[in-house]
């Protein structure tokens, strides 16, 4: 493991040290724990707004659009498949056991 220095605002010196003292851990635990949730976080961002922005510029697109509706449209009887299997009922994608009992799907 590598080391390096770093300097820090006496406020900021005395948190860590409470925090440190707080959680029975060494002061470069705390910082390398916060310093990889830190990192953690800002990949996740990054992450997450390149999806946006793909997201955003494919449903710009007309046909991706109609795709993509049509696809989550497909998936809906799939997730209540899911649901009745975690349930312990019978699934019925085509909604016929709902007609027998007189309800509505």
């Amino acid at each position: 493991m590598t080391g390096f220095s770093l300097r820090l605002p006496q406020d900021l010196e005395s948190r860590l040290d409470e925090e440190a003292r707080r959680v029975g851990l060494a002061r470069s635990e705390v910082a390398r724990t916060a310093i990889a949730e830190f990192l953690e976080r800002s990949e996740r961002a990054r992450y997450m707004a390149a999806f946006v922005a793909e997201a955003r510029a494919a449903y710009a697109n007309p046909a991706i659009r109609k795709e993509a509706i049509a696809l989550a449209e497909e998936a809906v009887p799939l997730d209540n498949e899911g649901l009745c299997v975690a349930e312990g009922r019978r699934p019925y994608l085509d909604g016929s056991a709902a007609k027998r009992r007189g309800k509505k799907r």
